[in-house]
């Protein structure tokens, strides 16, 4: 694959030095007609043939692109506020596609039609108010619409309501690793400062603060299903970002302050494993390990495991030189399974007299 990014910036920068002499031969002067760059009739001709070519070009690309590769996209949302923004996407994607089709088409077929020929002018307005009316009002009726459509859906996701006492969980992000706290019985997380890491203190929290003493450290994080989650997010080093696709949520973990995003999981992790897609993805995932794992018989080498989903929280920032191995499984569960897990785990009093 580099060897080929390679080859085509070589192809690229050759293009590149060929258009440039061009273009300095065509400043030179007493240039003959013979070798003149200049466009005449047939060149305009043959360049409308081919901006013509190109938008049909495109749009077979694009059904060819949708009809194969449809299934890559995620499945539906696995947590409430999940379904107002596939909505809000949906919405933006079919009136971008509409107005993109149109324009495109407008104008590459234009292009082609109204191609230049010698001695021929073009139909020229200085002002044309109602013209300059349409193309100005309806992409601002069009764009205040979704950008009210947009804040309105955002606002109701940042808006965080005490009364449904959400679970508390900090996601706490570093080089290249997750760990989750949950805030234990009292459901409010300890005072904590990157100052205070040091041996199995990992979050660096502060033992004198009293809610801290029962916050619970873990780097496998469960939710349990139906109730409202509110992440509060650090970051010990650079910026990352917490990623969880399946649950349409993100947010930026910054060096240095506290961030915070919420949402309520509506699937289980045994019930997106039931899903349709999710079935169709994992045997075709699947499929292609075992293919690879003959290969890698012959050789010798380990098997590939087969593949199971999971829900992955994944940094969504390039971090750094292993950013792409940065994720923690997500378990999502019923309240009971959830508090049976959670009863396992140690709290930091207990991790810190260990």
């Amino acid at each position: 694959m580099t060897a080929f990014l390679y080859l085509v910036v070589i192809i690229l920068f050759a293009v590149s030095v060929w258009q440039m002499s061009k273009i300095l031969s065509m400043s030179k002067a007493g240039e003959d007609s013979s070798t003149s760059q200049i466009a005449n009739d047939k060149d305009n001709k043959i360049n409308g043939k081919l901006m013509l070519g190109f938008v049909i070009f495109i749009y077979v690309l694009a059904f060819i692109s949708f009809y194969k590769w449809s299934d890559v996209l995620l499945p539906d949302s696995a947590s409430e506020h999940g379904v107002d923004i596939d909505q809000l996407w949906l919405i933006s994607m079919i009136i971008i596609f509409i107005v993109g089709i149109i324009t495109q088409w407008l104008l590459h077929y234009f292009a082609f039609k109204y191609s230049g020929k010698k001695g021929q002018r073009a139909t020229f307005y200085a002002d044309n108010d109602r013209l300059e009316f349409i193309w100005t009002v309806i992409p601002v009726i069009v764009l205040a619409g979704l950008i009210i459509y947009g804040l309105f859906t955002w606002s109701d996701i940042m808006n965080v309501d005490t009364e449904d006492d959400p679970l508390v969980i900090e996601l706490y992000a570093y080089q290249f690793d997750w760990r989750a706290r949950y805030a234990g019985d009292d459901n409010i997380l300890g005072d904590a400062n990157v100052r205070l890491i040091e041996g199995v203190n990992q979050l660096g929290l502060d033992a004198s603060d009293p809610d801290a003493q029962d916050d619970i450290v873990v780097n496998e994080l469960h939710l349990p299903v139906g109730r409202k989650i509110l992440f509060k997010m650090r970051s010990q080093d650079v910026l990352h970002s917490a990623y969880m696709p399946h649950f349409r949520a993100q947010m930026n973990c910054v060096p240095g302050m506290v961030t915070q995003f919420s949402f309520t999981p509506t699937k289980t992790t045994e019930e997106m494993r039931l899903d349709d897609e999710i079935i169709a993805k994992v045997e075709h995932i699947n499929s292609i390990r075992s293919e690879k794992n003959v290969a890698r018989a012959i050789a010798g080498e380990e098997p590939l495991e087969l593949y199971e989903f999971d829900y992955l929280l994944l940094c969504n920032k390039i971090c750094g030189n292993t950013h792409y191995n940065m994720q923690m499984k997500i378990v999502v569960e019923t309240e009971d399974e959830f508090n049976e897990w959670l009863s396992t785990q140690d709290n930091f009093a207990t991790t810190m007299k260990n």
